[in-house]
């Protein structure tokens, strides 16, 4: 029985960006046990996927998980993180079990350095599960072209009259959140985008983007918005985005859920861009982004602010699209 340990410490977007490659090792190669390898903030996310036969989760001492992790005698390492961290596992797994192999993925970051600094493109046409995936070539291990997964227990399915009664009926589902401000539209056209669309909509976000998502629903009542911004835990709210018509999202982990939930996505970018390989994966979707701009991208991550101060990227952001979805013959 061939056992396995994926490694991928975060966050949210990356681990559900992950899932084929669990999926597919599990159902593709004869026996195999697989372990995931998580911090402990992240577990949920695994929770309840049926492919990870156990998980490991990093709460302090680097050192007390790596113990851990020897005493399971793995036959192969998958890093989809590839940084230090798990090159100190990989190498300290090693000197006590020689026999191990170790597969890592490319981060091409030379080439998102060219991209980012000079403006470069020399990204290849490929999403990032793909090249999580290329890690399983040995393994004869393909892509079975069946998206993402993300699994919501049945005590976390929101039912519909948790909603306000105005919502009930249809939504839309806009993810305001974001790692950083520069991958987040201003609160201004967060207001002017939500007036655009013209239909019920939930905001969703952690508990940092109640304070936007008030402001939102004060700008144009409640009867349009509903912020449930902070009130619903993840699996939750990957409840809510999956009982939404259409759903609006920066550039953040509730992306990469709303695509595992099949849902028609419209993906808004601002000083990154999809050209990284992380636009939505296997689902309907369209992209909003900036491309009149010399400066752009600037970041592979994102700042807490405009760089140049002006961060035209989202402030200049055209919302001149139509939202199919939400014409009046398909409500």
């Amino acid at each position: 029985m061939p056992k396995f340990l994926i490694l991928r410490f975060s966050s949210i977007g990356d681990i559900v960006l992950t899932t084929p490659v669990v999926r597919c090792l599990k159902q593709q190669v004869p026996n195999a046990e697989v372990h995931f390898c998580t911090k402990k903030s992240f577990a949920g996310l695994l929770e309840h996927n049926p492919y990870i036969d156990q998980t490991h989760l990093l709460e302090g001492s680097l050192n007390t998980l790596i113990g851990q992790l020897n005493a399971e005698q793995f036959d192969y390492i998958i890093d989809l993180h590839h940084n230090l961290r798990t090159s100190i596992i990989k190498l300290r797994l090693k000197l006590a079990r020689p026999s191990i192999r170790s597969f890592s993925f490319d981060k091409l970051n030379t080439r998102k350095w060219l991209l980012t600094r000079w403006k470069v493109n020399t990204m290849p046409p490929v999403h990032i599960v793909d090249r999580y995936m290329a890690t399983l070539h040995t393994f004869g291990v393909i892509n079975d072209e069946q998206g993402l997964d993300y699994f919501i227990p049945y005590r976390d399915q929101v039912e519909p009259d948790w909603l306000p009664a105005t919502h009930r009926p249809h939504y839309v589902a806009y993810a305001i959140g974001g790692q950083h401000n520069t991958k987040k539209l201003p609160v201004p056209r967060m207001i002017e985008l939500c007036r655009k669309i013209d239909y019920p909509i939930v905001l969703l976000g952690g508990k940092e983007d109640a304070a936007a998502g008030t402001e939102i629903e004060q700008a144009l009542g409640s009867k349009l918005i509903y912020n449930a911004c902070g009130k619903y835990n993840l699996n939750q709210s990957a409840s809510l985005l999956q009982q939404a018509r259409v759903v609006f999202s920066h550039d953040t982990g509730l992306m990469h859920i709303a695509s595992a939930l099949k849902k028609k996505v419209y993906s808004i970018w601002g000083n990154t861009t999809p050209l990284f390989g992380m636009f939505p994966y296997k689902t309907p979707y369209a992209i909003l982004e900036n491309n009149d701009l010399s400066c752009r991208p600037c970041s592979k991550i994102g700042y807490a602010k405009c760089p140049l101060g002006h961060f035209k990227c989202m402030n200049d952001l055209s919302f001149e699209f139509e939202v199919k979805e939400l014409r009046r013959k398909n409500v």
